[in-house]
């Protein structure tokens, strides 16, 4: 997608909540793939995963601060869920500036699990199809989004591509779809 070397990624998260596998895996997955993300915490730093929404994860690093980001540094925004982690950033002013940067210049989205409460949060649902946790379907559907429980839902309609899944189960079709919209 980038016109200047590999797609960028970044990630926006809060420093305590976020799901382990919906953060880790998809960051580690695309380094090992030569994409460059930045994890973008409520502060940089420490950021205390949970598994489950109550076990303690593994830890990971914010590699700098919400309020330091530059949005148009990137080509995709991924949205881990994690119930603490995605209430917090849905009533977050700066994690809601970000997401609305992308969707309003066109540049795809990625959201999983409860990760679409700040989709929602920015009105960005209205018009799309999309999944996330069962939990989370009346939110999208009151917002005028289309929920559906799949694996994983990519949408193009409105200018901009929102790629969407259900829970750390879906990693894998989460993980390709994301693949294939940053090398179309």
């Amino acid at each position: 997608m980038s016109d200047n070397g590999p797609s960028r990624v970044l990630a926006i998260v809060t420093n305590y909540g976020v799901e382990q596998d919906e953060l880790l895996v998809p960051v580690r997955h695309l380094r090992d793939h030569g994409t460059p993300v930045d994890v973008a915490g409520v502060s940089a730093g420490e950021i205390r995963t949970l598994v489950g929404d109550k076990d303690p994860g593994d830890s990971g690093t914010a590699d700098l601060a919400l309020a330091d980001v530059d949005p148009s540094g990137y080509d995709l925004l991924l949205i881990p869920g994690g119930t603490l982690n995605a209430d917090s950033l849905r009533l977050d002013d700066k994690a809601l500036e970000i997401v609305r940067a992308f969707t309003s210049s066109g540049r795809p989205v990625a959201a999983i699990c409860h990760g679409p409460w700040a989709l929602v949060e920015t009105g960005a649902v209205q018009g799309k199809r999309l999944t996330s946790y069962a939990s989370l379907q009346t939110d999208v559907r009151n917002a005028g989004g289309e929920w559906v429980d799949e694996a994983v839902v990519t949408d193009d309609t409105g200018g901009w591509t929102l790629i969407t899944s259900r829970d750390p189960g879906d990693l894998k079709e989460f993980l390709r779809e994301i693949d294939s919209t940053l090398t179309a």
